[in-house]
């Protein structure tokens, strides 16, 4: 059985939102017991991680982490044609990953107690982003 759904979302701008409940919707209503979620952002300015739920400094790490990584404004850029954020995002979404797999049981994510699925806006300002849900399995 397979069952696909596309998930929209707006996001405030950089930084992560927690999509564990709306995917954990999509996999309930696609009607499989035991399976794998495929989840996949249409986008390449943003990205798909999943990390810890409980202490959002983890996040904040995260984001000062790709910040060294992919600075914004760095001058060696030649992508610069929507901002100074604009290579940046479109650095940091290669090093993160646009799609995440997650095995199914029992009709739901089997996600471990302290994983969330989150979209991660790398560009500065609010952005509207879509999120394919695909769901395999009996």
């Amino acid at each position: 059985m397979t069952h696909q759904s596309i998930l929209e979302f707006t996001t405030p701008g950089r930084g992560t939102s927690n999509i564990t409940a709306a995917i954990a919707q999509a996999v309930a209503a696609s009607g499989v017991d035991t399976g794998l979620a495929h989840v996949f952002v249409q986008h390449t300015s943003c990205s798909l991680t999943i990390t810890e739920n409980a202490d959002p400094d983890v996040r904040r790490d995260l984001d000062t982490v790709l910040a060294r990584l992919a600075p914004d404004g760095d001058p060696a850029y030649r992508h610069d044609l929507e901002g100074p954020d604009d290579m940046a995002a479109h650095a940091r979404s290669v090093l993160t990953g646009t799609g995440l797999t997650v095995p199914v049981g029992a009709g739901r994510l089997l996600l471990g107690t302290w994983q969330g699925i989150y979209l991660w806006e790398h560009r500065a300002g609010a952005q509207r982003r879509s999120v394919v849900v695909t769901v395999l399995g009996d």
